[in-house]
């Protein structure tokens, strides 16, 4: 079974993402504090992927969000929030996360985005055969899911991954917000628009040397995104 981590200090929701997921055949690992879900993390190196509540008694979900991303881990994160301000949504999305729920959740809810993300984490045949992309400075290597621009490596999360790898295979043709969020996140994520922007924004500050003059992936206005180079 796959392991998800589940850090949430309220017990009783605790319980109820806990109850939910093991019924959707995933084996949940608890952690009350921010600190304790890394310790949990350390000695399950296989978790797949992390539920994250932001606010807790110890370190917040986000610095939990950075730490495991400063780590090199691709695993997926989806941020539990408690607030629909729009900040938080931003602040999980650019310190690494993959998604965010709002609570209060239903478990379909819930369910539905770990089913998800856990499909956009898999390899699928293409990828298992072995093959590399190229542009310009950049090589994608869709075997082992990895980047370089110039001969470096750079870290991606999985979702800036699926990013590169369609801005690569689609180079100079405009793609609109809607047919990234639906090629990236699957057709049946619920977030936002605002999701790809944020998203694109954290990818520019790894691939552009400077992000605030994108060279490579560039802004088409009033439309979405492209391949420019």
């Amino acid at each position: 079974m796959k392991k998800i981590l589940v850090l949430e200090d309220e017990s009783n929701i605790r319980s109820f993402v806990v109850i939910n997921l093991r019924r959707s055949g995933y084996e949940p690992i608890e952690a009350e504090t921010g600190m304790e879900a890394l310790e949990k993390w350390k000695v399950n190196p296989d978790i797949c992927l992390a539920l994250l509540d932001v606010m807790l008694p110890d370190i917040d979900g986000f610095e939990v969000c950075r730490r495991i991303r400063a780590s090199g881990s691709k695993m997926g994160i989806i941020m539990l929030t408690a607030k629909s301000q729009e900040i938080d949504k931003v602040t999980g999305l650019m310190t690494g996360a993959d998604d965010y729920v709002t609570k209060p959740f239903s478990p379909a809810e819930l369910t539905a985005r770990v089913d998800a993300l856990i499909r956009r984490l898999g390899v699928d045949e293409d990828e298992k055969a072995g093959s590399e992309l190229q542009s310009g400075p950049f090589v994608l290597n869709t075997r082992n899911r990895t980047l370089e621009k110039s001969g470096q490596r750079l870290k991606l999360t999985q979702i800036e991954y699926q990013l590169m790898k369609l801005f690569m295979e689609n180079p100079g043709k405009a793609m609109s917000r809607e047919d990234i969020l639906t090629a990236v996140w699957g057709s049946d994520f619920k977030g936002e628009l605002k999701t790809v922007d944020v998203n694109i924004r954290r990818l520019r500050i790894k691939i552009e040397s400077d992000p605030t003059e994108p060279e490579f992936l560039t802004t088409v206005w009033g439309y979405g995104y492209k391949w420019g180079y």
